[in-house]
């Protein structure tokens, strides 16, 4: 079957250094992007991390310190990756938790801006646990009926991925043959940043999802405690949380303004 697209998507996956976000970096990332005509364009990347892959990681997908020492940076390859993404909305296995969100802090280190705003986010991981509660090479076998060769490469688990979606919407009629749908469908509690910080409350206001504060609107926060503002842009929290955080401080000075 073919995907019913509006406009391309990119369907990618990253295996990187770790699962922190705000730390750890890309060691590979492969993206296939889906025309709205059928057609498909793949690239992948070998990428030096500019930092030591820790060897539990290495057992887990294989690549090496010295495997990536003579590869480009992921700034080297930024705009490429940005050129082949800017125009689609995005696809991937775990990816609304995960890959979007270290995607953006490579992105965003790289001085490339990232946002969702005119995209939307199709996580095929999540629309799996809400239909079979499975991993992705248990989603392929269930789904496509085949084994997944060479697990935890970024090329074969985004291909997997891609097959594992097309299959899920023909087998199950709940599920429409459209990106915004699914990405609906696939999308958890909203946030108004990837990593989860700043949630909405019933009105779509930012409220903290955490700390001290969790549960208070941002813009009240920042307005009663502006020290707390300072204090957040120079700790350990994702770049793309403070760009959010700016946003809406800049947005309350604005409407102070007007």
């Amino acid at each position: 079957m073919q995907l019913n697209l509006t406009k391309p998507i990119c369907f990618f996956d990253l295996e990187t250094t770790g699962v922190n976000i705000s730390k750890d970096r890309v060691v590979e990332i492969s993206i296939l992007k889906v025309f709205p005509n059928g057609t498909e364009e793949s690239k992948t990347w070998l990428v030096n991390p500019e930092m030591v892959i820790p060897n539990e990681v290495i057992a887990i997908h294989g690549i090496t310190n010295e495997k990536v020492a003579n590869e480009p940076t992921f700034k080297e390859i930024a705009k490429e990756v940005h050129n082949m993404i800017k125009d689609s909305d995005l696809g991937g296995f775990n990816s609304n938790r995960f890959d979007i969100p270290l995607l953006a802090e490579e992105m965003l280190r790289a001085d490339l801006d990232f946002d969702m705003k005119n995209r939307v986010a199709v996580d095929v991981q999540t629309i799996f646990h809400k239909m079979e509660q499975r991993t992705l090479s248990a989603a392929y076998k269930f789904y496509c009926n085949e084994s997944l060769d060479n697990a935890h490469s970024a090329e074969a688990d985004t291909n997997a991925t891609y097959q594992v979606l097309k299959a899920q919407i023909e087998k199950y009629n709940d599920l429409e043959n459209d990106v915004k749908f699914l990405s609906e469908f696939s999308s958890r509690k909203k946030f108004a940043d990837f990593a989860g910080f700043i949630n909405y409350n019933k009105k779509g206001e930012e409220c903290f999802s955490f700390g001290k504060h969790k549960g208070k609107l941002v813009t009240e926060v920042l307005e009663k405690e502006p020290g707390y503002f300072g204090w957040l842009l120079n700790a350990d929290f994702p770049l793309y949380t403070k760009k959010v955080l700016t946003a809406i401080k800049l947005r309350s000075f604005n409407n102070k303004l007007f």
